[in-house]
């Protein structure tokens, strides 16, 4: 008798549906924005959320969504932002970060004093992470 090969389905889990997993990301980034900028509970939560996404990521308990083929030709206009901002963020590094000619993140500090903006970041920190996890 012939045997047929099994079958393998990718269910969604009910913890792995926006109704559950953005809530869950929403209360993690609250979390996170109370906690002061820079401090050691603070890297030790940025640290302890990462690791976790990365080790849901390597291990195969998440199901996986499909990866593009092939990246559109509008994606290359993608990478311009980011090397521009690659180079001005290096090169105000690298001269020292003074007042008339600031780093990015200098200029955010401001921004990041308030938690709820904090806790803006955060989620879209996370919500950006927990899509690459998904892939």
């Amino acid at each position: 008798m012939e045997q047929q090969p099994e079958l393998s389905v990718d269910v969604p889990r009910a913890w792995d549906r926006p109704v559950v997993s953005v809530p869950i990301l929403t209360f993690l980034s609250l979390v996170g924005g109370q906690l002061p900028s820079f401090s050691p509970q603070a890297n030790l939560y940025t640290i302890g959320t990462g690791g976790a996404l990365v080790w849901l990521g390597l291990s195969n308990r998440m199901p996986r969504r499909p990866v593009p083929q092939r990246l559109g030709s509008g994606a290359v206009w993608w990478v311009l932002p980011v090397m521009i901002f690659g180079v001005f963020e290096a090169g105000t590094f690298m001269l020292g970060s003074r007042d008339d000619f600031p780093t990015f993140s200098k200029i955010t500090d401001p921004l990041l004093d308030d938690s709820l903006i904090r806790s803006a970041a955060y989620f879209a920190w996370l919500s950006a992470f927990w899509g690459l996890v998904r892939r």
